[in-house]
């Protein structure tokens, strides 16, 4: 499996990340985005309104290098963060089904090449950092 439990877990409660690509021209592009984990698979898939018009997926097309981000702070007092991040490769997909009326057949698939987590798992102290693929 390429993603562990508390990964998993993690990644069910929440519903936006942060995708970084690289244009063309070497400038760097970040945007908030929906995703969902195919655990299965072992891959993120990022889908969107107006997903196949945009920049980030022109991006991916030119070139698939990703870096995608999930945090956020469950806790200011103590202060307490999660993190999960995913570089690797991704592929700019055309005619899958949509999951509902909103959006359209593009996605963006990430295939984790190295996967870093940090307060992760029940007590929080579970992290990881690895190479997968």
């Amino acid at each position: 499996m390429v993603f562990t439990d508390a990964e998993l877990a993690y990644l069910r409660t929440q519903r936006l990340g942060r995708l970084a690509t690289i244009a063309p021209n070497g400038t760097l592009h970040n945007n908030p985005v929906g995703f969902r984990v195919d655990a299965d698979a072992g891959v993120i898939d990022i889908g969107g309104r107006m997903m196949g018009a945009s920049q980030k997926f022109r991006n991916v097309a030119a070139n698939g290098k990703v870096a995608f981000v999930v945090d956020d702070v469950p806790s200011t007092d103590p202060w307490t963060t999660r993190c999960f991040e995913v570089r690797g490769h991704a592929e700019a997909l055309t005619g899958r089904r949509p999951r509902d009326g909103y959006l359209r057949g593009e996605i963006i698939r990430i295939h984790p090449t190295r996967i870093i987590s940090w307060g992760l798992g029940p007590d929080g102290r579970e992290g990881s950092r690895r190479t997968v693929g």
